[in-house]
Parts: structure tokens; sequence; C-alpha cells
């Protein structure tokens, strides 16, 4: 039978990403690829002794159904947390619980975003929120990125000359798949630029807290006065991802709306791991586990640049992360990292090229991410080196 797909569906691509990906996940290939945070810092110690006490002495609790906006302690428990740790104290604002981030962008584009109106973009930028904003018909904007984060000249002259406009995306720090942060100067200029536009800025902060030497730039969330930006946060990096447990904070009149559209889609997050999570910031310091992850990723981190310095060609310009799990690489020119990826995986290292990242993911792009959570410093060091002769044979 001829399948007849929706428009909506039609928008949205993962084909290539996702065989790049099933590529990486070949146990004889040394993967720079990922995105996943490092398995031996998992709490699972911790969380087996959470969910074993939940399942014998309270199984109404999380096994039966509950609420669309998600376990109200659990709520109570991040509005503390995002208080004390970033200024996000709006009383006009609520919170929900979804499965994941990103959950709560798809929310966010659902309730707020109408066929054919434009969406801004960092350009490149995560490639779940483009597939996204696709599946709703949008119309992109992309602004491309500097040093500092996205080049707030460029996004002040499409304000003023591209019509329809209603939302920004955004991942202020240690962007996927940059590793770039936005300066203070630069996220004060983005949010006063949006207010006296009214375009609603989705900011997404899953990496915020795994900053190298521990300081911090102020969320846009903590600016904000007028209600317009929508914060999506997430344990996936700071606890697990497998729990999927994110949090959307915004006016309450959208988290109502996204409550309704939860109650449509999946009832509410799993129970469960609510309350696991929720238990977790009760009877442990999620701090510690944080500040683990930091040391770990910093080291890791050093040992990537030191390679790429030591083998890479010195055309190859790439970024110097301070926190997150990314580094952003471009070979300039007419390359094609697509075709130098094909080259690489037979080689038995890979990445993940750039051209999904941006928003003409069928234009070439000279550009690739490269991770360096997942993998030993022994690995880190040898896919380098892998990759290094294969860019310099490719360059020569």
């Amino acid at each position: 039978m001829d399948y007849i797909f929706s428009n909506r569906i039609k928008g949205v691509d993962g084909e290539a990403i996702a065989e790049i990906l099933k590529a990486s996940a070949d146990p004889s290939i040394i993967s720079l690829a990922g995105g996943n945070p490092a398995s031996e810092l998992f709490p699972n110690e911790e969380l087996a002794e959470i969910a074993h006490d939940l399942l014998l002495n309270e199984p109404v609790l999380t096994l039966q159904y509950s609420v669309a906006q998600g376990y109200l302690p659990l709520r109570e428990k991040i509005k503390e947390m995002i208080k004390e740790r970033d200024n996000i104290n709006n009383p006009e604002d609520d919170i929900i619980i979804t499965s994941g981030s990103q959950q709560g962008i798809d929310f966010a584009t659902k309730c707020l975003l109408n066929e054919g109106e434009t969406v801004v973009v960092e350009n490149p930028t995560f490639l779940g929120a483009l597939s996204c904003f696709s599946g709703y018909g949008a119309h992109f904007e992309g602004v491309r990125m500097e040093n500092d984060g996205m080049d707030i000249e460029q996004f002040e002259k499409i304000v003023k000359t591209k019509k329809n406009i209603k939302l920004l995306y955004t991942i202020p720090s240690f962007q996927n798949p940059t590793g770039i942060t936005l300066s203070q100067e630069k996220r004060e200029r983005l949010y006063k630029i949006c207010a006296e536009n009214s375009i609603l800025i989705i900011e997404d902060n899953p990496y915020g807290e795994l900053t190298f030497d521990g300081n911090k730039f102020k969320t846009l969330k903590s600016m904000d006065t007028e209600g317009i930006v929508i914060y999506c946060g997430s344990f996936s990096k700071i606890l697990a991802p497998g729990i999927r447990v994110g949090y959307i904070v915004a006016n309450k009149k959208i988290i109502k709306k996204m409550a309704e559209a939860k109650q449509s889609n999946d009832t509410h997050s799993p129970m469960l791991t609510q309350v696991m999570t929720y238990e977790f910031l009760k009877r442990f310091d999620i701090g510690e586990n944080i500040e683990k992850m930091r040391t770990l990723y910093k080291s890791k981190c050093k040992v990537l640049l030191d390679s790429v310095d030591e083998y890479f060609p010195e055309a190859v310009w790439h970024t110097v992360p301070t926190g997150g799990l990314f580094m952003w690489c471009d070979m300039g020119g007419e390359y094609d990292t697509i075709q130098v990826y094909k080259e690489c995986i037979k080689e038995k290292v890979a990445f993940v090229p750039g051209a999904p990242f941006t928003i003409n993911p069928n234009e070439r792009s000279s550009a690739f991410r490269l991770n360096f959570s997942t993998m030993s410093n022994e690995n880190i060091q040898l896919g380098v080196k892998l990759l290094g002769n294969k860019l310099h044979e490719i360059m020569k």
C-alpha cells in the first residue's frame, strides 16, 4: 500500500543523522559523534535505592495516573533550585514537567507557532529543535555564530527586515553543536531586542551547569520582566537521560496551554521517574554530581583539544569550549563533511557532519561536531589521530 503522510511529518527528515549514529554505535568504531553524558557518573546506586523504596512503599503514587502539569513536590523543588541557582523567580511564571526538554520545545512550538511563521535560530543549532520546528511548518532565519555567541548585529537586521517573526530559539550556554557560550553583553542586547519587538524566546539550557570553571552568565529567563522567555531545563545531562525528566518555566498562561497539550499527548510524564527525581534532590546533593561531571568533562575536553592541536591540519579551525559536551570544527573551503565522514568511517572513527545542524541541511558543509564526554582518554587521542590522518590526506 502507498501511504500518504501528512505535510507535517514530511518536513521532518532524520534519516541521514540516524544512519550516522547507527554506524557510530558499532563497538569497533571510535565514536566522537555522540551527545550522551558519561554513563560512569550515573548515580545508579542512589537511584536504585530510591526506586526500591518507592515501589515497595508508594506503589499508588508512583504507578497510578496523575496530573498533566507534573508531580507538585518536584515542581516546587525545581522552583527552589532555579531560584537559588539562576535567580529565576518571577511570580507570574509557572512550571510544567515534560518528558525531557525536547518535549518542552515541541509543546512551545505547538502552542505558540502557526504554520508559515518564522523562527530565528542560531546557525548551526540543535538538530532536534530544527526537526521539531520543521514539523510545524516553520520558516527559518539563521543567525551566524561568533566566538561569543550569535551575531547580534545580524539578528537585529533580521528583526528589522523580516516579517512574521514569532520565536527565537537559542542555546546560550555551551551550545550544541558548537560549544560556544553567549556573552553577558549579548544576552542583555538579545533580550532587549526581543522584548521591544514582541518576539518570544525559547531558552534551551541543558548544559548550563556543566561549566568547567564554575562561572556562569545570567540566564535570559532571570532577566525576563516581560514574560517572553520559555525556559527549557532538563535532568538528562546532570542526573540521567533515561529518566526523561525535563521542565518548562514560562508565564502561567503559556504553562496552562502546555498542560492542555500534554494532556492530549501523553497524559503526564512517568510518575515513577518524576518521584525518583524529587527524592534524589531531597536526599542527595545534586551539586556533588554536577561537580564530578565538571571535573571529568574538563579533563576530557583538554585531551581532545591537545589531540586536535597535535594531529589536525593547521587549516582546520575549532572552537575552545569552556563547558558542555561539544567542540565544533571547520575544514573551510569546499569540503563536504558528509563525504569526509564516509571516508573516516572506513578508518573506524566517527564524527557528526555539520549539514544537519544548519537551516539548509541539503547544502554542503565543511564543518563537523566532536563529542568528548563518552570516550576514554585513550580513545579520544586515538580517534583524533585517525581522523587527523584522514584530514591531512584529504586536505593536502
